[in-house]
């Protein structure tokens, strides 16, 4: 197995740009808890057992992965049906199932790199025949089931990522541009449609906090409790200048004390990044994700293969994309969502579905030479 590797190809670069946010996650984690140890515990123990899996799937070749795609999708579905039936609900959303000898997991965050496993399996084996009917339309009613099952939880923001994680990966795979032009036709005046009947309270499809939400983006001046915590995640965020008030700020006016934020250690850990580290703190984070990003698709460009070249842009655009939504997030750019910021924010499911992730793409980058499976 070792020797079909260029072990001198070891990414030790991405690792070091992971581990560099973890610190700095675990660091901001205890200052947004107030120097809870039992979050910070579990957090050091997600970083060094995602670490042991990361440097575990680095060394097993990819295609051996690939070769299981259908039990890794049937596990992902699987999982998605069983929160539906047995999972915890926490404010009106049952995303979480407690598992015994584990505890709290979200399958909805495994399925982002199962799907990016799957299709990099599903488009490369049918990579001729690509643009024909019957492979979109298979493509199509496989994702959607996994969407419709994330999207019933409800978790609207985990499904649009795993749509632009989908729609990138197709891209990749070769779609023609007649299908493009042709979807682009149908989705843009579907766009504009949805947003007018969501004025009157008629899309069947969205909860009313999911509609308010949107709305609240789209006209702020007629929504502005609904945009309270963005508008206190901006205040905090400029607050904090260029140099921040330092970590484990207790003052008054802090976003921790003042209340003024929930979830700060997750949804808004931006936040609590601009009020205490300040812009550079902030400039530090989007460098470091920006440079895994480009690490990723540096691999991806030099992949041996198009299955290898799928599983890093997969990876690429889930870390790009769900970074982008938790920051534009924190910063008013787009509706309030409950997605997590890779490696920095709080939650081990997130943590060890990325490391995963990483995992397989550090042995993309291993590869070189083709292998059959």
């Amino acid at each position: 197995m070792f020797s079909d590797y260029e072990l001198k190809n070891y990414n030790l670069r991405l690792l070091l740009y992971i581990l560099l946010l973890n610190v700095l996650g675990v660091l901001v984690i205890r200052s947004a808890t107030n120097q809870d140890m039992a979050y910070v515990g579990k957090q050091i123990l997600g970083i060094v057992v995602g670490f042991a899996v990361v440097i575990v799937l680095s060394l097993i070749d990819y295609h051996r992965i690939l070769s299981t795609a259908w039990a890794i999708y049937g596990i992902c579905i699987a999982g998605l049906i069983a929160v539906l039936l047995f999972g915890r609900n926490v404010n009106n959303a049952t995303r979480w199932l407690v598992l015994p000898g584990v505890g709290q997991i979200q399958p909805s965050e495994f399925v982002k790199t199962g799907i990016i496993v799957f299709f990099s399996w599903y488009f490369s084996k049918n990579q001729k025949k690509l643009n024909q009917f019957t492979t979109l339309l298979m493509a199509g009613s496989l994702y959607l089931l996994q969407f419709a099952l994330i999207f019933s939880q409800p978790d609207l923001s985990t499904g649009l990522v795993t749509a632009v994680i989908f729609l990138c990966m197709l891209f990749v795979a070769g779609l023609g541009w007649r299908w493009i032009a042709g979807a682009l036709a149908v989705f843009l005046p579907c766009g504009a449609l949805f947003l007018y009947l969501l004025q009157y309270n008629m899309v069947p499809f969205l909860r009313s906090y999911q509609a308010n939400r949107i709305l609240a983006f789209v006209d702020p001046e007629h929504y502005a409790e609904i945009n309270r915590q963005q508008n206190n995640s901006i205040m905090a965020i400029g607050s904090g200048m260029l140099t921040g008030k330092g970590l484990n700020n207790n003052s008054l006016a802090s976003v921790k004390q003042g209340n003024f934020l929930s979830e700060e250690q997750t949804d808004f850990i931006f936040a609590v990044i601009g009020e205490e580290l300040g812009f550079i703190g902030c400039a530090a984070v989007i460098l470091l994700i920006a440079l895994i990003v480009f690490e990723c698709l540096l691999m991806a460009a030099r992949s041996a293969d198009m299955a290898g070249r799928l599983l890093c842009t997969g990876m690429a655009t889930l870390l790009a994309f769900q970074s982008f939504s938790n920051i534009a997030v924190a910063t008013g750019l787009l509706p309030n969502t409950g997605l997590p910021l890779p490696f920095v924010s709080y939650g081990v499911s997130s943590l060890m579905s990325a490391y995963i992730g990483i995992g397989l793409s550090l042995n993309v980058g291993l590869q070189r030479k083709l292998s059959n499976y």
